[in-house]
């Protein structure tokens, strides 16, 4: 399965609230590439995402453009940030833990066309491009494999975002939810603060007793 989500129009805030967005699903594992020009707003991004898996909108977060590597301990997940501008050969990211890091946590990669055959192959591609003014980014989410129904999930999110508040979001923060298949975000908008349920249908599974399925038997709340 593959899955693109695509934002046409988007200044530097909207760039930050996708990677908001993008930060209620990322996973242990997760890879993120993330492409661009210089200027394209990559580090943007990167800081947006990392600042709303920590929980503080002003956390700092340096660019990793000079160490290559800056690593962050969230509540939900190591992080592994890095800038591979300054980088000379694939081969260097041996010395730099680039394998374990991609494989134990969330990695986040600029310029990640200069890890070679290194980038993992199954990985999140984001993609900023420039849009109809100079403001404006035009941004493509693609993946496969696990992480594609959850990109297509977002997309979905988006969608209703946007209708249910067309003056924009402020800012989407992950809530800890319960023991159920729901998951929550915290939605700042116009001086407002909302809670966002997502609780996609789930499929019935094979029947078990008198031709139902576990969920209709146990009268699973959707």
């Amino acid at each position: 399965m593959s899955a693109r989500w695509l934002i046409e129009a988007a200044d530097l805030a909207g760039v930050e609230r996708v990677a908001e967005l993008l930060a209620l699903k990322v996973r242990a594992g997760d890879v993120i590439a993330l492409h661009g020009d210089l200027g394209a707003g990559k580090t943007t991004f990167a800081r947006a995402l990392i600042r709303a898996l920590i929980g503080a909108a002003d956390a700092e977060v340096p660019s990793p453009t000079f160490p290559v590597l800056q690593a962050y301990e969230t509540p939900r997940i190591a992080v592994a940030h890095f800038d591979l501008y300054r980088l000379t050969s694939p081969d260097e990211l041996e010395e730099i833990g680039f394998r374990d890091a991609c494989a134990a946590g969330l990695a986040l990669i600029e310029w990640p066309e200069r890890a070679g055959d290194m980038l993992p192959a199954e990985h999140i591609d984001v993609r900023l491009e420039p849009g109809a003014t100079p403001e404006l980014r035009r941004v493509t989410i693609e993946a496969q494999g696990d992480a594609a129904p959850r990109i297509a999930r977002l997309q979905v999110i988006d969608g209703f975002l946007t209708q249910a508040l067309p003056d924009g979001v402020d800012r989407v923060a992950y809530l800890q939810g319960d023991a159920s298949t729901r998951a929550y975000a915290r939605v700042a908008a116009s001086g407002r603060s909302m809670v966002l349920m997502d609780a996609p249908r789930m499929p019935d599974g094979p029947p078990v007793h008198n031709g139902l399925p576990y969920s209709r038997i146990a009268h699973l709340a959707e």
